[in-house]
């Protein structure tokens, strides 16, 4: 296949966040500290050559920059200064863009705008669903005391909720088989990967997905795998109670402490909390070298954790005040508004195309490594043992 150079890459990705791409001159410091490179994946240093040869459809046959968990290393011993941690991360954006065939993505990650308008426009399309309700006398507002299900009749909220999440899976799918035809299209002589060989890789992706065990060889940087790994349980917790489990975690019943119902939401919000606010604290101070850069797309996954879960423990703290108590009435359905307008904002600005695809892309990655390996595995023992002519 042949490679067609393009001049204005570089400054491509400097929408994306790439940071003194250019002063860069190749010397392989980055790559022999980095303790995730290997013979195959000669990253950072094959990754910025690339970008400075403007070689588009190299980069995006890679999976090197989803096997970079940012350590930082390469940064700090570059004699250049050149930032290859940083380059890695706006290819990672980047490359989340190109996955994206409908375009969303690079609108959402080089313009504020785009940004602001999916927001406003996911809110107000909540806002009018729950409008439709009260006006079709479906749902009503019971002011002398909290009765949520009245004013966010549960099934129809669930139905919403499941309509919305197919929505995204769609795109989630497209933009994750869209990723696989890329980096599989230059893989084998001929093209073709039995689907035995990816059915038997499989446990690799579960493996990742559920652990991000790599990021625990990231430099020895432990910490950041711990606290990925309590923001996956808080979130999949969530997720799993309003997804699949809505009915029972969105009730009118007055529930004992001691429930299982209160113990997982109360454990997903504490977790989400924590780890939103960690996350927006280390930005902050800019202390080490995977929070001294950041883009509009670093701070708006934790803000909406932030913000969806403190708008959903005040609704259930509010709901149980309001039992028998309409001074908590109103205060209620308007966080509860506010709660759902936040987390479909969320869900329409980052799921298959912001940051959040991050959970998926990067087991995906390691998972078609191990699928292109075992391919060219049993390409070779074929070959080994054809006839010789």
């Amino acid at each position: 296949m042949s490679h067609r150079a393009d001049p204005d890459l570089l400054f491509e990705l400097k929408k994306y966040g790439a940071v003194n791409i250019e002063s860069c001159f190749n010397c392989g410091t980055c790559t022999a500290i980095c303790p995730l490179t290997s013979d195959e994946h000669p990253f950072p240093r094959n990754m910025v050559r690339l970008v400075q040869l403007g070689l588009k459809d190299r980069l995006m046959e890679s999976t090197d920059p989803w096997l970079c968990y940012y350590c930082g290393e390469c940064t700090e011993t570059c004699p250049r200064e050149a930032e290859p941690a940083e380059t890695m991360m706006s290819l990672r954006r980047w490359l989340t863009a190109q996955y994206d065939p409908s375009g969303h993505a690079a609108k959402l990650y080089t313009s504020e705008k785009a940004v602001v308008m999916t927001i406003i426009r996911a809110a107000l399309l909540t806002l009018a669903f729950f409008v439709v309700l009260h006006l079709l006398g479906i749902a009503t507002v019971v002011t002398d005391q909290v009765e949520l299900n009245a004013f966010a009749p549960v099934l129809w909220v669930w139905a919403f909720v499941l309509l919305h999440f197919a929505y995204l899976g769609v795109k989630v799918i497209r933009n994750t088989l869209h990723m696989s035809k890329l980096v599989m299209r230059a893989s084998v002589k001929d093209g073709k990967i039995p689907i035995s060989v990816y059915i038997s890789e499989i446990k690799i992706l579960l493996i990742n997905l559920v652990t991000q065990k790599r990021w625990r060889d990231c430099g020895g940087e432990n910490r950041w795998w711990f606290r990925h790994l309590l923001l996956l349980s808080g979130y999949a917790t969530m997720l799993i109670l309003v997804v699949a489990l809505l009915p029972l975690f969105q009730t009118d019943n007055i529930y004992p402490i001691y429930n299982p119902q209160r113990w997982l939401g109360y454990y997903a919000t504490i977790v989400l909390i924590y780890i939103s606010v960690d996350m927006l604290i280390f930005r902050r101070r800019k202390e080490d070298e995977m929070h001294r850069f950041s883009q509009p797309s670093d701070w708006l996954f934790p803000m909406f954790l932030l913000i969806g879960a403190v708008t959903g423990i005040l609704v259930n703290i509010f709901r149980y005040l309001g039992a028998d108590n309409a001074v908590w009435a109103w205060p209620t359905y308007i966080i509860y508004l506010i709660h759902v307008m936040a987390m479909i904002a969320m869900l329409d600005s980052e799921v298959g195309i912001g940051k959040w695809m991050h959970l998926i892309y990067r087991p995906w990655a390691i998972y078609l490594d191990a699928v292109k390996a075992k391919a060219s595995e049993k390409e070779s023992a074929a070959g080994a043992l054809a006839p010789a002519d």
